[in-house]
């Protein structure tokens, strides 16, 4: 049975079907809230891992299946959230909404990407990490220092929610389980965490056509060897920048519907090296290189970060009889010291990551029955 699923893909389809019915069951919520007293609202925090898996693949674009060590993802990120700040809000005349913004931002991270990547992707390994990790530093600067256009520290807000014909949005505010009809703030929530599921789902279809393409194994070739890729006929540096652009254009993508559902562009402080790091720690859990192991990664350290953290506060604070000050009574105090003691473990036991991909699997596996 598991053969025959793993054939079919049944579990992602299973995994599918069962996300887009939460938000009209949500079981984990009413079971949760029987528990704690409080509900944690976990649509709101599926709709942020989704965010952030998007931002996982693309990242996972360029160092997983092309192999350039990239540690500035965070820029291309904020350059998607703010160019549909500046397309959105009323402070500008543009205002094309966000389905204008959701074709534009990807264009100008892609664009950002390629004028990055075509001077600098002739660099390998260390040095192209320090370049994309410096370039991320400099745009959040630019973007801080940019005050008439960001709006500085304050971030760009209100970004409108996207726009829905009145029936479809009053259809996404009727819960089967009785929530008021027409409450506009309930059709919008649902809004966004079906199009962020939709967009994720056709993003992750038409990156594993892409990884069977042609241009998917020039990727691969290129990250494995350079000079016999080189040899066969590849232009490693058309490949490079091909891998680097897209996988900018995906975080371009990922800041779009992040400012789109947070309603504001946040500070440009927000899209520091924290986050890059973070969603190199997606690839490195899940597995380098597969798409499966980049939404897995995601998925338990977002959902460790924003479902997991705060039960746990919750239940420390419980304990601790109410709202404690005490520095440990905030699990997300002490959550990096998990995260970190989670990269040391997996790099020590399964350095692969959870869910890697085949080719993956094998070379490691082989590297350390050599080394043994």
């Amino acid at each position: 049975m598991a053969a025959l699923l793993k054939k079919i893909g049944g579990l992602p389809v299973l995994a599918l079907v069962l996300l887009a019915v939460y938000p009209f069951a949500p079981v984990l919520d009413w079971g949760l809230e029987a528990a704690t007293g409080q509900a944690l609202h976990i649509d709101r925090q599926l709709v942020n891992i989704f965010i952030f898996s998007l931002l996982a693949l693309a990242l996972n674009l360029q160092v997983g299946q092309a192999g350039l060590l990239q540690l500035g993802i965070a820029a291309f990120f904020a350059i998607g959230a703010f160019t549909t700040g500046v397309l959105t809000v009323e402070k500008y005349p543009f205002q094309i909404g966000f389905w204008g913004a959701l074709l534009v931002a990807p264009l100008a991270g892609a664009l950002g990407g390629f004028l990055l990547g075509a001077p600098t992707l002739r660099l390998r390994g260390d040095y192209l990490a320090i370049v994309t990790l410096g370039f991320g530093e400099v745009m959040r600067i630019v973007l801080l220092n940019l005050e008439n256009i960001t709006d500085g520290p304050r971030g760009l807000n209100p970004v409108p929610p996207p726009w829905l014909p009145t029936p479809i949005r009053d259809g996404l505010s009727t819960n089967v389980f009785g929530a008021v009809a027409g409450d506009a703030s309930v059709g919008t929530l649902r809004a966004m965490y079906f199009l962020a599921l939709i967009v994720l789902a056709a993003t992750v279809v038409c990156l594993n056509l892409l990884e069977k393409s042609r241009i998917g194994r020039a990727f691969v070739a290129l990250r494995e060897d350079e000079l016999a890729a080189s040899c066969m006929g590849i232009e490693p540096a058309r490949i490079k920048l091909a891998a680097f652009t897209g996988g900018a254009a995906l975080a371009g993508l990922a800041g779009c519907f992040y400012a789109t559902n947070l309603t504001t562009t946040a500070e440009p402080n927000t899209y520091d090296f924290n986050y890059s790091i973070m969603v190199l720690c997606c690839l490195i859990i899940g597995g380098l290189g597969s798409l499966r192991g980049a939404l897995l990664g995601a998925g338990l350290l977002l959902g460790f970060d924003n479902v997991i953290s705060p039960l746990l506060t919750r239940l420390l604070q419980t304990a601790l009889g109410g709202e404690s000050t005490h520095v440990m009574a905030s699990f997300s105090n002490w959550r990096w010291i998990v995260f970190g003691t989670a990269l040391v473990v997996m790099m020590r036991l399964r350095p692969e990551g959870l869910w890697p991909s085949s080719r993956v699997a094998e070379e490691l596996h082989e590297t350390q029955e050599e080394s043994a």
